[in-house]
């Protein structure tokens, strides 16, 4: 007679334990995956892309009324104080008592700066940064009174350093 050999029950074996702790392993992993995307979302994303459509349309218009006024400016940033300092040049009768300069980061919504400069005379327009930037930005100047499709933008890409002077120009 043969001697039977005596399996012990599936529990106690090695490889159903090895094929279930994979398994757990990856359900945990992919949990806290999910919850880390969930927790830092990227703000670089936009979830309305039909609203950005049409937005398109709108500062292509502005674009060309700027182009049509001739205006341009230049402007510069104080890297002690903040301060920034800006010209106007263009056809644009009247000047506008108040511009508003748009500092866009390209990566990192939180980054974004809206700075309201004020007219200190003829086409003189002077603001405050809250804090020191540098670096890449899209820069955006308007004026706040005429948003939309009834006022003009000038836009460009800068990078944003010590001691410079940038222009802006309707192109």
């Amino acid at each position: 007679m043969q001697q039977d050999e005596i399996i012990p029950p599936w529990y106690k074996q090695f490889w159903p334990w090895f094929i279930i702790g994979i398994l757990v392993f990856a359900v945990v992993i992919g949990l806290g995956l999910l919850f880390i995307s969930l927790a830092h979302q990227d703000s670089m994303v936009r979830d309305n892309y039909y609203k950005e459509g049409r937005a398109i349309n709108m500062h292509l218009g502005r674009d060309q009324l700027a182009d049509e006024l001739q205006l341009s400016s230049e402007f510069s940033v104080d890297e002690v104080t903040g301060e920034i300092s800006l010209n106007l040049e263009g056809q644009l009768e009247p000047l506008p008592a108040d511009l508003q300069l748009d500092l866009i980061s390209p990566s990192h919504a939180e980054r974004d700066r809206t700075v309201l400069l004020k007219r200190i005379g003829g086409n003189q327009y002077a603001g405050q940064l809250s804090e020191s930037m540098q670096g890449r930005h899209y820069v955006d100047l308007s004026d706040p009174t005429k948003p939309g499709e009834t006022g003009w933008r000038l836009t460009d890409e800068i990078n944003l350093g010590s001691g410079q002077t940038y222009r802006l120009s309707a192109e």
